[in-house]
């Protein structure tokens, strides 16, 4: 089985980085490897060793726990692997040392959950950029209760057997002296409320599932897999808690004349024969208009020719990227009696050998080899 790795390497932080340092580590790390954006084999192994580092160094109890035991479960003894449940251990503590641990309020606001949404659009509008609008399912707090569970009217309760803590203690006497295990309240199911009449609309659960239209704008310059963020359209917060975010992927399709590397274009363009080597002035298409361009007599199939500030505008600056025109010279496929004759004299006059000589000079060769 593989060692794992420490967690504060995982997230590529110091073991004194902060709640804030930590939690803005992990949001950019889990983009990076959510498998439905990231399809490398590894992707998915490596978003699940993130989420663990973040589980257990956002929770304060078990950080203090694991800065001091590493990936030993105090309760499965010096072999056991790190499991990032500290019930028990947690509880020992607080009968000898008095409490006072980390416990989350379960009636404490909670952020709602991050969503994401994957846009294709075309090629031109990744480079001009573009607005529209989108629709997307979230869940949304309820109108009809403003989010309570409640029915309008009335209002939770708290709960008369865990007071309002979501837990309950239970004590055991035993050998080693008086354990007390901390456990979900059973009559409130940990939420430390009771509704009693609950909302017809949301069914208690103070959330509906909604249909939201965002109005978006994709700036000019984006590339295939960027990511937009918007902040709070995600789905709601629980108790009064904030939104989440939404992440727009966007995705560019291709373009049947142009392609793109960062913020240049590039294209190619035939060239006859005779343009190669007699020169010539073509029409270039760009982006947004046609332009002239002058190819010098002589020019060679391959041949780059730069046209400056044709290409994406670029997305955090100034100005524009350049379109590169490569130059193809087409060989015709076919050729009328005359075509053929005149190239015969081009070849003759430039002492190139063509075709019908061909056997004439491999005779002369072989000729050369007998040594007559």
């Amino acid at each position: 089985m593989a060692e794992k790795r420490d967690y504060y390497e995982v997230l590529g932080l110091g073991k004194s980085a902060s709640e804030e340092e930590i939690k803005k580590a992990y949001r950019k790390l889990a983009r990076q490897y959510h498998p439905d954006v990231n399809k490398a084999d590894d992707a998915e192994a490596k978003f699940k060793e993130v989420k663990e580092a973040y589980d257990v160094l956002s929770d304060s109890g078990k950080r203090a726990q694991y800065d001091q035991y590493g990936h030993v479960d105090p309760n499965q003894g010096m072999g056991g692997g790190f499991s990032g449940d500290f019930g028990g251990f947690g509880d020992i503590f607080d009968m000898f040392f008095g409490g006072g641990g980390n416990r989350r309020d379960p009636n404490a606001p909670q952020r709602g959950n991050d969503l994401q949404y994957t846009m294709t659009i075309e090629f031109k509008e990744a480079v001009f950029g573009k607005e529209t609008d989108i629709t997307i399912p979230r869940t949304e707090n309820c109108d009809t209760c403003n989010g309570s569970g409640a029915k309008p009217g009335t209002r939770p309760e708290t709960c008369s057997v865990c007071h309002g803590s979501g837990q309950q203690e239970v004590v055991q006497n035993t050998p080693f002296g008086r354990m007390v295990n901390r456990r979900a309240c059973s009559n409130c199911g940990g939420r430390g409320q009771i509704i009693r009449e609950k909302c017809t609309t949301c069914g208690g659960n103070g959330k509906v599932k909604k249909q939201r239209k965002i109005h978006v704008r994709i700036p000019a310059g984006v590339d295939d897999g960027a990511q937009l963020r918007m902040a709070g359209e995600g789905e709601g917060g629980l108790r009064g808690g904030p939104a989440g975010d939404l992440y727009i992927i966007i995705r560019v399709k291709s373009h049947d004349f142009f392609d793109r590397e960062g913020d240049d274009i590039y294209c190619e363009i035939p060239l006859t024969f005779a343009q190669a080597a007699l020169g010539d002035e073509i029409e270039i298409p760009t982006l947004t208009e046609k332009v002239k361009l002058k190819i010098p007599a002589g020019t060679q199939t391959g041949t780059y020719f730069r046209l400056k500030g044709k290409g994406v505008p670029k997305l955090r600056g100034i100005g524009q990227g350049d379109q590169h025109v490569k130059v193809v010279v087409v060989t015709p496929s076919k050729l009328n009696e005359e075509q053929k004759e005149l190239l015969r004299q081009f070849a003759s006059l430039d002492g190139e050998f063509t075709h019908e000589h061909e056997q004439s000079f491999f005779d002369r060769m072989k000729r050369a080899f007998r040594g007559d």
